[in-house]
């Protein structure tokens, strides 16, 4: 993709990226940040494609373009710290170290940058661990932002692009060993599809997630257009987006359940001689349990079993 503006392709592309999956509508903004395009643009609202549309796709803005003072008040807020692709790869390399079992398989660490190694990643004929294998492994980031360890597109942090080939996010590993080891079409879409769907990532605030879900996509069109030299299909396009909209999600981190859906709920209790309002809070968030809020539990996708899970159900150990 020459240019990362969602307009150029089409609304029902637009429509994907924007779904919450757990609810059956969109994300929503989770954020007052938003306010000054008006109040269908509070913290409780989804996000609709018009508002997206508006001034050319230029209200939702990457963090490195918004003002100093939107910034800190993330900061103050949601604890927003976006970290520099130097200290995302060596935390990914330390993952692959584990995962290989040896050091420096897509590059070498270097003073706050690294230089990538250009051999094709080995994979030993006589080991028990295939490319294949290596793209199957399932990645998580947690409170992911702008996904920047899932996909190094750019720094987070300075707002520098970074070329495919130097790429260090969990999936540009997954994609480029896709890359190194087919060489017809369809072998690469239908790994690529793979690869992404065992890499997933959460956020709270909907600006966040909906660039997650954007890097992503223009990642896999990226990698395509490196390897064939021609830009990926449409139709391509909407399956990996549908794909996407499922792995990365909007989630409250500490409670599994959409932001802010748990609630103080109302019951009328009457006796002979009168009637009253008794307010119950949601218990979940009154005694810590998690399995107890009222909340609406987000739902994630178990792509091998292809099956809906309750990302609290994974987390307490309930899934088989």
């Amino acid at each position: 993709m020459k240019d990362n503006n969602l307009l150029e392709i089409n609304r029902s592309l637009l429509e994907v990226l924007l779904k919450d999956n757990s609810t059956g509508r969109n994300i929503l903004w989770a954020t007052d940040d938003y306010l000054k395009f008006g109040s269908a643009c509070s913290s409780d609202k989804e996000i609709k494609i018009n508002q997206v549309l508006l001034r050319k796709g230029g209200i939702i803005k990457p963090r490195i373009e918004k003002t100093a003072a939107e910034q800190r008040r993330r900061v103050r807020q949601k604890a927003e710290v976006f970290t520099p692709s130097w200290v995302c790869n060596m935390q990914n390399n330390r993952v692959d170290e584990e995962w290989f079992g040896r050091k420096c398989m897509f590059n070498i660490e270097e003073e706050n940058r690294w230089k990538t190694i250009a051999d094709k990643i080995s994979f030993p004929a006589s080991g028990n661990k295939t490319w294949q294998d290596y793209v199957l492994s399932e990645r998580l980031e947690i409170s992911c932002g702008e996904a920047p360890y899932i996909t190094s597109r750019y720094d987070a942090v300075t707002g520098e692009c970074i070329d495919v080939a130097n790429r260090i996010g969990l999936l540009d590993r997954k994609l480029r060993v896709v890359s190194e080891n087919t060489e017809i079409r369809d072998d690469w879409i239908e790994w690529a599809c793979r690869a992404v769907q065992n890499v997933y990532g959460f956020d709270w605030q909907g600006d966040n997630v909906f660039i997650a879900r954007e890097n992503l996509l223009f990642t896999i069109a990226e990698y395509y257009e490196v390897k064939f030299r021609e830009e990926l299909e449409s139709g391509d396009l909407l399956r990996f987006a549908k794909v996407i909209s499922w792995n990365i999600w909007q989630m409250d981190g500490l409670r599994f359940v959409i932001p802010n859906s748990c609630c103080v709920k109302e019951t009328v209790e009457a006796d002979l001689f009168e009637s009253k309002v008794v307010r119950k809070p949601c218990e979940g968030c009154a005694s810590g349990d998690n399995k107890k809020h009222n909340g609406i539990y987000c739902m994630i996708k178990d792509w091998k079993r292809n099956r809906k899970i309750r990302f609290a159900d994974i987390v307490s150990g309930s899934v088989r």
